[in-house]
């Protein structure tokens, strides 16, 4: 059944269905934090990162996708996030990055495919550029490599459904529930400022990377992501059709076919 769902009116009214069964789950102590992971299926790893203040359940239209295409997708709640608890340091995607790898150490990783959205895609980029031995490559999903390439802000009804679901799993989810608006305030201080590659930097990126980015994002401007796309050797960009920040849950098969066609070539 094809899911269309471009103002997230479903996700508003019924969520999102839960993930599959895990083949195994936890929780990984790393640099003041409790990470929660989630390993599903079997075969060459795909990690799947986040957006801001979401959790791993926004990639369920994802993961059995990625399970019956034969590969074992893993997905980690960003610290302070979901499941996953936080110290009380400011918050930054090298930190971010850190935990990934601590989460791919602990389940006998060495090397997988990274499927990142938003600031899941600056935690994925930051890992690559960091230990590009670990990155089979990455899918960069609606997100900034540096300040100029966000738009304005401008509220729209999808960004407030997006919102209120985030809270909800919060809510749910989280060891602290009444922290919604600390951790977002925290997070929102990270991508105000982080991260700032410079052309040069971007440059020295030497693993593929795809730049992906709505139609219509609401946050990130197309230029800036075909810009990331000149500036990584070897990149490329792709632009979805009729949709936004929220691609995987508005359109999940358009998502996927992207998604499925990128790993086959950095996963071959």
């Amino acid at each position: 059944m094809t899911i269309e769902d471009i103002e997230l009116l479903d996700v508003e009214a019924r969520g999102v269905p839960p993930l599959p069964e895990a083949v195994s789950n936890g929780f990984v102590p790393n640099d003041g934090a409790r990470i929660w992971f989630g390993s599903f299926g079997d075969g060459p790893s795909v990690i799947l990162l986040h957006g801001g203040m979401g959790s791993s359940g926004n990639w369920a239209y994802q993961v059995p996708v990625l399970v019956a295409a034969g590969y074992r997708a893993i997905t980690i709640d960003s610290r302070g996030q979901g499941r996953s608890t936080r110290d009380s340091l400011p918050y930054s995607y090298v930190q971010m990055a850190a935990d990934t790898r601590a989460v791919m150490d602990h389940l006998g990783v060495a090397r997988a495919a990274f499927i990142g959205w938003s600031d899941g895609a600056d935690t994925a980029l930051t890992l690559a550029d960091e230990t590009p031995e670990r990155a089979a490559g990455v899918l960069f999903f609606a997100c900034n490599v540096d300040p100029s390439g966000t738009k304005p802000f401008v509220f729209t009804p999808p960004i407030g459904r997006a919102l209120d679901h985030f809270k909800k799993d919060y809510a749910a989810l989280s060891s602290t529930p009444a922290d919604f608006d600390l951790v977002f305030e925290a997070v929102g201080q990270m991508q105000r400022s982080q991260p700032n590659y410079s052309a040069e930097e971007l440059g020295r990126i030497r693993v593929p990377v795809l730049s992906v980015l709505g139609e219509n994002d609401e946050f990130i401007r197309r230029e800036h992501a075909e810009y990331i796309a000149r500036s990584i050797p070897g990149a490329q960009f792709v632009l979805l059709p009729g949709v936004s920040h929220f691609a995987m849950l508005q359109k999940p098969d358009l998502f996927n076919r992207v998604t499925l066609d990128f790993l086959g070539k950095v996963l071959a």
